[in-house]
């Protein structure tokens, strides 16, 4: 048995931690033995992780160093990781702003935390930042590999690349998830090509497509056209835009319910803003969904707003779902959306959003032809799994 560990910093409803739970549902355990480590023992997903998976307790040390409890006080060595963590993490702020959470690793928790006990065949840092950090700084593996789940011109925006390629360099490969992703970090690290490989997020179209059928309690009013998003309440995911073409919808008179499922930062801004632009009793905001296929199988159409992505699983997963596709034209949409086909792709401002979203209301044709096209294609691709293995088995 080839024995492999995933360090994850916690299992929260972001398309990484949905990329890691579709991989340990379609993985062979009869081939892979697999430990998962987890900074915080927290999220939604956590109900979804395999059986077969052993989920790696945690030690005080990492334990207090991710999370702020009282029991850190009970014991002196507690008592000094929550210190570090504590004077790390003000420090940092105080002295490198934006980049405190690499700075943290790079000056504190580095040559503070122990190593992991045990050895590995294979130790994966399945999130770009802290868990790749300690997969190459704390745990003995005999390889390593790192993942990068976003487009890295947008993490060079707030970490040091030069501390990325420390890592990248320690690590024997460093996946990432799309064309353009893969392309960026050869674009940056040229003297490195080879060490970066595409392998792309698994979804299960099976899986997925018995999860949508469950019951939920909300009503999608047929009188209504029901738009669904999902991602992080942050910068990236743009809802702020979704928002302001919400009010421009109303104004003019467009029967729409927006549904937002997720949770994050912004909740509170975003929240108000609705509130300052009248349209509360138009958006739904429905949290984080452990499940949220049933409210996409609903959906007239799946808007995504971002800014930026690496590659995303909800569009996969509104396509295996037959969901016609609204996106804004952030650098890596084309490499999952066919413009036209597949859903319909615009400008990254809330006037392009609303008249096109307005256009689709009017003209049910072309959402109907976009449906066809989907639901004539099977874009499960459980398959691809043979990828992983040929990475595992190297």
């Amino acid at each position: 048995m080839i024995k492999i560990l995933f360090v994850m910093p916690a299992l929260y409803g972001g398309g990484a931690e949905k990329s890691l739970v579709n991989l340990l549902n379609l993985i062979d355990y009869k081939k892979y033995a697999v430990d998962l480590l987890l900074f915080k023992q927290e999220g939604l997903f956590l109900t979804q992780i395999p059986k077969e998976v052993r989920l790696l307790p945690l030690t005080s040390s990492l334990r207090y160093a991710y999370k702020f409890d009282m029991g850190m006080f009970g014991s002196l060595s507690g008592f000094k990781t929550g210190m570090l963590r504590l004077m790390g993490t003000v420090v940092c702020k105080v002295l490198y702003k934006e980049k405190a959470g690499q700075q943290r690793w790079m000056k504190c928790y580095k040559y503070c935390l122990p190593n992991l006990e045990g050895k590995y065949d294979i130790a994966v840092g399945f999130l770009e930042g802290e868990a790749s950090y300690y997969v190459i700084d704390k745990v003995n593996a005999k390889r390593k590999i790192l993942w990068v789940h976003s487009n890295f011109e947008n993490i060079k925006k707030n970490d040091d690349a030069a501390a990325y390629k420390e890592y990248f360099c320690k690590a024997d490969k460093v996946v990432s998830i799309s064309d353009k992703c893969v392309q960026v970090l050869q674009n940056n690290y040229p003297d490195m090509k080879n060490k970066f490989v595409l392998l792309p997020n698994l979804t299960s179209s099976i899986v997925l497509s018995n999860t949508a059928k469950a019951d939920i309690d909300e009503v999608f009013s047929k009188d209504d056209f029901n738009i669904v998003s999902v991602g992080r309440l942050t910068e990236a995911k743009g809802f702020d835009m979704a928002i302001d073409a919400l009010k421009i919808l109303k104004d003019h008179k467009v029967p729409v319910h927006w549904w937002i499922i997720g949770d994050g930062e912004l909740r509170k801004c975003l929240e108000k803003q609705a509130k300052d632009n009248s349209v509360e009793e138009y958006l739904t905001f429905l949290g984080f969904k452990a499940n949220p296929y049933p409210y996409m199988n609903k959906a007239d159409l799946i808007v995504q707003t971002s800014r930026w992505e690496g590659k995303s699983v909800v569009l996969d997963e509104a396509k295996i779902l037959g969901k016609p596709i609204l996106a804004t034209d952030y650098a890596t949409v084309k490499d999952q959306v066919e413009n036209g086909k597949e859903g319909v792709i615009v400008e990254m401002d809330a006037e392009s959003i609303a008249r096109e979203i307005e256009h689709l209301v009017e003209d049910e044709s072309v959402l109907n032809g976009i449906r066809n096209y989907l639901m004539a294609r099977n874009y499960g691709n459980q398959s691809e799994i043979v990828k992983y293995y040929k990475l595992f088995d190297q």
